[in-house]
């Protein structure tokens, strides 16, 4: 059984952790497929939009998997430092997420925590179950959080951010809407329904205009405003086949055809 699964419904990817016995903990495996299912929604002209979720009702992702990780430790000398072990590992799976140019949506059903909760960071838009907690225990287990170190703070108050890296504590999905870190808490038994609204009301825009704004938001974080303005990564959808689709459609009153061109 893989341990990511990954189904296509029309214009719309589900991208899917599948170990709930294990909390859809985040092993090498998992890693290395999670990397290939979301080549494949980047590469595949097809997917407008990717959701991505956990196996099972208890944890969207509980994070690095530490059985397997105390495995590596064993073959490893300790050593405080510059990381040790990066060329061997699969590709970070929240870098793989967040540089994706098309929106995803993380249906967080349960825990998020540690790299799980750093996962759902890696994500444009979160939507959460009520049962759904978010965490950050690197701190409590000897391990660093570099992804939500630098990310977190630009999506929760500083003080916020610091207060969940530093004490490793959770927060509940009221408190993550609270703060703005989720967009929706819905029931359990709504959370795939209510992403997928979500998706299909994103998919139904035109592509080439997706792509430019996913790809200028997460390339100018942390950039001066003056400079970001000027950047101009992705397609220019200004000029695009699209742009006077969009214009016909609007004097015609009637749906856009998308040509993502």
């Amino acid at each position: 059984m893989p341990s990511v699964l990954y189904e296509q419904d029309g214009p719309i990817a589900m991208v899917t952790i599948n170990r709930p016995e294990r909390m859809n903990a985040l092993g090498r495996e998992v890693k290395k497929e999670l990397a290939e299912a979301f080549t494949d929604v980047r590469h595949d002209p097809s997917v407008r939009v990717a959701i991505l979720t956990g196996a099972g009702e208890r944890a969207f992702c509980a994070g690095k998997d530490l059985k397997e990780g105390a495995e590596n430790y064993r073959k490893k000398k300790y050593q405080v430092g510059p990381e040790i072990g990066v060329l061997d590992e699969p590709p970070h799976a929240s870098t793989v997420v967040l540089e994706t140019f098309k929106p995803v949506i993380a249906a967080v059903n349960g825990y998020a925590l540690a790299g799980g909760c750093e996962l759902s960071l890696a994500c444009d838009i979160r939507i959460a179950s009520e049962n759904a907690a978010f965490g950050l225990p690197e701190a409590t287990r000897g391990l660093g959080a570099n992804f939500a170190s630098v990310l977190l703070q630009y999506l929760v108050p500083r003080g916020i951010a610091m207060q969940m890296l530093f004490t490793g504590e959770r927060i509940s999905a009221q408190q993550a809407l609270q703060y703005g870190l989720v967009n929706q808490v819905v029931p359990q038994a709504e959370l795939l329904t209510a992403a997928r609204v979500l998706a299909e009301k994103i998919a139904g825009n035109a592509p080439v205009s997706l792509r430019r704004m996913k790809e200028l938001a997460v390339k100018s974080l942390g950039v001066p405003v003056a400079f970001a303005l000027k950047m101009g990564p992705g397609p220019s959808p200004y000029e695009s086949e699209d742009a006077r689709e969009g214009g016909d459609a609007f004097v015609e009153k009637r749906d856009a055809t998308w040509k993502a061109r």
